[in-house]
């Protein structure tokens, strides 16, 4: 049964006379407690705050003096005390709480300003287990969660960048602070708890290797609002985990405008994809178009790695996201700006190509310091009407596959070579994928195709294309290989990639008709490889 209400209404303005602050992170206190206590707030604090405020020249008065408790166990228990949550949780205009207050001596706290122990930082130092849970904070949550349930009379402050909001509001009210603005700081703090108390459970559940919790929550924290979502009509914003996975996320922006929800969308595909070519092997580009790639190329340099991948499908590369796995250099700047271009994503760029990209003002590019590892386990989510989809990772690489030729032809080296790139390729693009290669690049890549047979078509189709567009006599699938991302159901679309000119194939296996299609392969001296794992990505 739910607990009952007693209705009584919330005053607008509370005047603030005492306030509580405990903060880990002490960014702008003292300019805060200055302002505070300039506007006659008396000053109430814990631990290292307030030894900081003290050590600032202002009056502050240390919690155990409301509560007659010293701070014991190592500061764990300071502000878990009746005369600290009745302060906080106390209805004053309820007759019953008010006596309550009076018979205990407790004295209400108007303000609370307190950020939490730093679990999450923590956490992603690779921390030892003890350390990670010493960071989990307890009195702080519990001190967040009783003011804003509370926030008919106290304001709950628990970011560092609404010091000035809040400063500005207490002028403006002639000391008081409004009912909205308490329940917008309520509403933030409960969000902030929220997104700490996920952080925490998260953890545990990877502590413990339990991949599915009977409970699972997610939390982030806005990083930008967008103008729209994937349409006008949708509205958007970017939140971040904390993760410190090389991408989009963590990428420092150079320049270019803002980007868009699907910029951010394409540019996450874009630089995963890149990402599983080492750099120590070759210079790899990738362009994106709409999450899906258009054309992905090896070669010595960047200029030749991108020239080759554009050489794919220029037509759909126009507008698109190219993401390369080394430091951006002059040459390759000087190349990519020619074609209209939304995002460059690059571990880093050098001063001459930022300098040449800069003459593109609303081109963006982004730096991330690093590669992200396809070998990471890691989650990703969906969401679905009523529910989420949460799975590990797709971290399977093909170079620690173990490969099975089951055809009578065994591939050549050469064929080897661009058969694991087109996998690796395969593994980025939405099934129903089809990636025809030659000599380390992308020459026809077909998607998102309800029958696979239609996938290899369509990617036969844009490898015409590309070649009549660079005046070549055929397509660059003749003598090409080709991936698929899934098993070939029946033959036929293996004898249509045969058709498009493909001289070997690389697979999952695993159908019914597997013995038909490896027959199909032997009949026309086709080369195939087995992976034993598909990569479907919907």
């Amino acid at each position: 049964m739910a607990v009952a209400a007693k209705n009584i209404p919330a005053p607008d303005l509370v005047p603030v006379r005492r306030a509580l602050l405990s903060v880990f992170d002490k960014t702008g206190l003292i300019d805060l407690a200055r302002a505070l206590a300039l506007a006659g707030v008396e000053l109430v604090s814990t631990g290292g705050t307030a030894k900081a405020i003290a050590e600032a020249g202002m009056a502050v008065r240390d919690v155990s003096d409301l509560t007659g408790f010293p701070e014991i166990m190592d500061g764990r228990v300071k502000t878990l005390h009746p005369s600290v949550h009745g302060a906080l949780l106390g209805v004053r205009d309820d007759p019953e709480h008010a006596a309550a207050m009076r018979d205990h001596g407790i004295e209400p706290i108007d303000l609370v300003v307190s950020n939490l122990y730093p679990f999450e930082d923590v956490r992603r130092s690779g921390a030892a287990y003890a350390s990670i849970v010493e960071n989990i904070d307890i009195g702080g949550p519990a001190m967040i969660r009783a003011s804003a349930k509370n926030h008919a009379y106290v304001a709950i402050v628990t970011d560092p960048e609404d010091y000035a909001s809040v400063l500005n509001a207490l002028e403006m009210n002639f000391g008081s602070l409004s009912l909205d603005f308490r329940r917008k700081l309520a509403a933030k703090a409960f969000a902030r708890t929220a997104t700490y108390d996920a952080a925490i459970s998260g953890w545990f559940a990877e502590a413990l290797e339990i991949e599915h919790p009977t409970w699972r929550a997610f939390g982030g924290r806005l990083d930008q609002v967008m103008r729209y979502g994937e349409n006008p009509h949708q509205s958007a914003g970017f939140y971040v985990d904390g993760d410190k996975r090389p991408g989009v996320a963590t990428a420092r922006q150079l320049q270019g405008k803002q980007l868009s929800y699907n910029n951010i969308n394409d540019t996450d595909a874009a630089f995963e994809l890149v990402g599983e070519f080492d750099p120590a092997r070759s210079a790899a580009v990738a362009i994106i178009k709409h999450a899906n790639p258009c054309g992905v190329a090896e070669g010595a340099s960047l200029k030749a790695a991108y020239a080759k991948a554009l050489a794919c499908d220029p037509v759909s590369a126009f507008g698109g996201i190219v993401a390369m796995n080394r430091i951006l250099d002059a040459e390759a700047a000087e190349e990519i700006v020619k074609t209209f271009t939304e995002v460059i994503i690059a571990p880093d760029a050098s001063e001459d190509a930022t300098r040449i990209v800069a003459a593109k003002k609303n081109l963006r590019l982004l730096v991330t310091g690093g590669l992200p590892d396809p070998r990471a386990a890691g989650t990703t989510v969906k969401s679905v009407s009523g529910g989420l989809l949460v799975q590990g990772r797709d971290n399977a690489v093909v170079d620690d596959l173990d490969l099975k030729v089951v055809t009578r032809r065994a591939p050549t080296p050469a064929e080897m070579a661009d058969l694991k790139f087109a996998f690796r390729v395969a593994k980025h693009v939405k099934s129903n994928a089809i990636v025809y290669v030659r000599d380390g690049a992308t020459v026809g890549i077909g998607a998102g195709q309800m029958s696979r047979v239609d996938s290899s078509r369509i990617a036969a189709r844009k490898a015409l294309d590309a070649a009549e567009a660079a005046g070549l006599a055929e397509p660059l699938t003749k003598g090409s290989v080709v991936a698929s991302d899934a098993f070939f159901p029946f033959a036929d679309g293996l004898l249509s990639a045969i058709e498009a000119g493909a001289t070997a194939v690389i697979q999952p296996g695993g159908s019914m008709r597997d013995d038909d299609v490896i027959a199909a392969a032997d009949a026309h001296g086709i080369a195939m490889v087995f992976t034993g794992v598909r990569h479907f990505r919907h």
